[in-house]
């Protein structure tokens, strides 16, 4: 999981908690986090911008934003990647979140200052301010920093809202059986067996002890093999496949059921409208101009 998208999940959930709460005299009580800081000489003040990383249809991802989101990355996961390629990752998704935050601009999508000053409030009080100023400490934020990424994520997110209001929850599915086989020879001869009269069930039953080869309902676009996915779409309830070679071996498909609408479950509305999130992605990329600044 990405480091931005479980900071954005973090701050969806807290977000999501309750309202700012007035104080005695109707105004809100505005938390400002006390990050320590380090007395240095003063300089004086440069006109220098500040170096990036990355500019996106103009708008530049600090190269030290960069920096932070990878060590937070490494933080957040644990992982044991080379530093270039969770630079690679982390890149990536810094750039869908501008792209994100970009299109929600132009959708009419506006932060006020008092908003912002009151989802932070909000994430104070819900967590508890010490925790929270830990928090932030740990993960490498002052508040400005914070508020940055805050205002990008909402934008983010809302404009994720957008692109999904219109996803259906209904499509059509089917229910599907297989017999999974990775020699070609037997499988063919597993065909050849249902072929000439033995129930499907039972020969599924051999090779899948425990689920009998049941997929369950999914619709198009849900299964990772193409190949298998057509098969099943090419079908009707009771008709058998042929011996498909997919990636993962050789199948043999029974549609049980078909409905031209049925609710998705779960798991698969989850894979569906994150399909649908990176077709938009892919499309506002070829749209926009993106610059890559730092390896």
């Amino acid at each position: 999981m990405l480091c931005r998208v479980l900071f954005g999940f973090v701050i969806l959930a807290f977000s999501a908690c309750g309202s700012p709460t007035p104080s005695p005299t109707g105004q809100t009580q505005v938390f400002t986090p006390e990050i320590p800081t380090t007395t240095t000489e003063k300089s004086e003040p440069t006109n220098t911008p500040p170096p990036l990383a990355a500019k996106v249809n103009g708008e530049g991802i600090p190269l030290q934003q960069y920096l932070a989101e990878v060590d937070r990355y490494y933080q957040a996961t644990g992982t044991q990647l080379a530093t270039e390629d969770v630079g690679k990752i982390v890149m990536a998704d810094l750039v869908n979140q501008v792209l994100l935050a970009q299109a929600a601009v132009e959708n009419g999508y506006i932060v006020e200052d008092e908003q912002l000053e009151q989802r932070i409030n909000n994430l104070a009080s819900n967590v508890g301010e010490q925790q929270f100023r830990e928090w932030m400490v740990k993960y490498g934020y002052d508040e400005q920093s914070f508020r940055t990424d805050l205002e990008r994520s909402s934008a983010a997110s809302w404009m994720r809202d957008q692109i999904l209001a219109g996803y259906p929850d209904k499509v059509e599915q089917v229910h599907a059986r297989q017999i999974l086989l990775y020699n070609a020879d037997e499988a063919s001869d597993v065909l050849a067996r249902i072929r000439a009269g033995t129930d499907f069930l039972i020969l599924a039953s051999e090779y899948d002890p425990l689920g009998a080869g049941d997929l369950g309902w999914f619709p198009r676009g849900y299964l990772t093999d193409v190949k298998l996915e057509e098969a099943a779409f090419s079908l009707q309830p009771g008709e058998i496949s042929d011996v498909i070679a997919a990636d993962m071996g050789h199948h043999i498909l029974l549609i049980v059921e078909r409905e031209p609408v049925r609710d998705l479950n779960p798991n698969a509305r989850i894979v569906l409208r994150e399909q649908a999130i990176q077709a938009w992605l892919e499309e506002r990329r070829m749209d926009s101009e993106i610059v890559i600044l730092t390896q």
